[in-house]
C-alpha cells in the first residue's frame, strides 16, 4: 500500500473478521484507528466490542445507541413512501448503511481522521452504499475496502494472521460459517452457504426474529395502531417513541409468526442472491400505513405515490440517500403525508397481517356517496353518462378506423 493514511475511522462490531481488519489497518498503515459500533437495535451486547478495541490497543472507541435517530430519520421516511425493493424487500439492511456512512464521516471530522473504513465485501452491496453516501457527505474522505485490497485468499489466511496477532479466535469461528447474518431493529437478514441453493428450502434454524406461522397461536392478536402525518405513533392508543414503537410491533409480529421473506433478489453490483429477511414490525408497519393513506389520500395523490415508490426503493438499495433525487421524492412523500392522521385496527394471525379497519379525522371516504341505498342527491347516477360517453370518445374513434381497414 503506497497510500498515506495516519488516522482512519473503522464501522467496527468487534466480531473476528472486523477485529481482523483493525489488526490488518495498524499493521499495513502503520495508522491510529478510531472504532465505531452503533447501536441499531441488533440485539447484541455492545461492551464486549469497547473491550475488543481496548485489548487491540485502541484509545478512541464510539459506541453510540442510534436506535431512535435511525426509526425516526431513516426508517419512518421509507415508510412514508411505502418503499419496497422488487416489489417485496424492506430495505431493512439498506436502510441502515447511510446512518452509518453518517457517524463514520462525521467522527472522522470529530477526530481529525483522513479516511473511513469498512467490512464490506467486493460482491455485495453494502461496500457500495457505505462509499456513496460517504462521498455525498464528505467528497474529500478515504475510504479503505479491505477486503477488496488485502492479500488473504481463504479463511485459513485470516485465521492465520489472527493468531499471528493473538486476536482470539473461537472453535466456532474456525470453520466458514453456515451463513452470514445483518440485523437492525427493522430486520434480520440471512444470506451464504446453506442458503446458496435457491430450491433449497431454508432450515429453521435461520430465522432469528420469527416463530414459524404454523408454531404461532390459533387466536388472533388484535391490535390497533396510530398515525400523524404519515407516522406511526401510538399502539393500542399507548403513545411510544419511533424505536419504542417498533420494538413494540416486533414482538407482536415476532410471536404471529409475521415478517418471513425467502427472496432472490437482484443486487446492484449486477449479480443475483438469496436471502432470508425477518422484518416483523415493519411488515405490520406497511400494512397499517397503505391502509390509513386508503382514506386519508386523494387518489391521483396516492397513484402518483406509488408509480414513484419503485424508484424511491432502488435509490435506498442503491445507496443514494443523499441524493438530491431521493431528497426530491422524500419531499414528495412528506407533502403527501400532511393529512394522513388516524387509527388502523388488525388482526394479526399466523403470519398474516389483516386489516379490518380505519378511521381519521381527515378522512376522504363518504358514505353518502358509496351507498346503494338512497344518496339523497349526493351523487346523480345519470351524471355518470356524459362522463363515460367523453371516456370512450378515443376508442369509439379507433373502433371506427378498425372497422374501416
Amino acid at each position: 500500500m503506497s497510500e498515506t493514511i495516519d488516522k482512519v475511522v473503522l464501522a467496527y462490531s468487534g466480531g473476528l473478521d472486523t477485529s481482523i481488519i483493525l489488526k490488518w489497518l495498524q499493521t499495513t498503515f502503520d495508522c491510529e484507528v478510531v472504532t465505531f459500533t452503533a447501536d441499531l437495535g441488533q440485539g447484541e451486547e455492545l461492551e464486549p466490542a469497547r473491550r475488543k478495541a481496548e485489548m487491540l490497543g485502541i484509545e478512541e472507541i464510539y459506541i453510540e445507541d442510534l436506535r431512535e435517530e435511525f426509526v425516526r430519520d431513516f426508517v419512518f421516511p421509507m415508510f412514508r413512501m411505502n418503499a419496497v425493493y422488487e416489489g417485496v424487500y424492506l430495505l431493512g439492511t439498506s436502510i441502515a448503511r447511510p446512518l452509518i456512512a453518517k457517524r463514520l464521516v462525521e467522527i472522522a471530522a470529530e477526530t481529525g481522521a483522513d479516511a473511513i473504513a469498512h467490512g464490506a465485501t467486493g460482491k455485495g452491496n453494502d461496500q457500495v452504499r457505505f462509499e456513496l453516501n460517504a462521498y455525498a457527505l464528505n467528497p474529500d474522505i478515504k475510504v479503505i475496502a479491505p477486503w477488496r485490497d488485502w492479500e488473504f485468499k481463504s479463511r485459513t489466511d485470516l485465521i492465520d494472521f489472527a493468531e499471528k496477532h493473538q486476536i482470539t479466535v473461537t472453535k466456532d469461528k474456525r470453520g466458514e460459517a453456515p451463513f452470514s447474518i445483518d440485523a437492525n431493529l427493522l430486520h434480520s437478514s440471512s444470506e451464504g452457504k446453506v442458503l446458496e441453493d435457491p430450491w433449497q428450502e431454508a432450515p429453521e434454524y435461520v430465522y432469528q426474529r420469527t416463530v414459524a406461522p404454523e408454531d404461532a397461536p390459533d387466536e388472533a392478536t388484535e391490535i390497533v395502531i396510530g398515525f400523524e402525518k404519515g407516522d406511526a405513533v401510538s399502539v393500542d392508543g399507548k403513545p411510544l417513541s419511533p424505536a419504542a414503537l417498533l420494538t413494540r410491533l416486533n414482538a407482536l409480529g415476532r410471536d404471529n409468526g409475521i415478517g418471513r421473506l425467502d427472496l432472490v433478489e437482484n443486487r446492484f453490483v449486477g449479480m443475483k442472491s438469496r436471502g432470508i429477511y425477518e422484518t416483523p414490525g415493519g411488515t405490520i408497519l406497511l400494512h397499517a400505513h397503505r391502509a390509513i393513506e386508503s382514506i386519508t389520500l386523494d387518489r391521483e395523490a396516492a397513484h402518483l405515490k406509488d408509480q414513484l415508490t419503485a424508484r424511491y426503493a432502488e435509490l435506498v438499495y442503491y445507496g443514494f440517500w443523499f441524493s438530491p433525487e431521493r431528497e426530491m421524492l422524500q419531499a414528495l412523500a412528506d407533502k403527501s403525508q400532511e393529512r394522513v392522521e388516524g387509527e388502523v385496527r388488525l388482526k394479526l394471525y399466523k403470519g398474516n397481517v389483516i386489516v379490518t379497519g380505519r378511521r381519521s379525522p381527515q378522512s376522504l371516504y363518504s358514505g353518502e356517496l358509496v351507498t346503494f341505498e338512497d344518496d339523497r342527491g349526493a351523487y346523480d347516477q345519470k351524471d355518470a353518462e356524459g362522463f363515460i360517453r367523453l371516456n370512450a370518445l378515443r376508442l369509439r374513434t379507433l373502433a371506427a378506423r378498425k372497422r374501416q381497414s
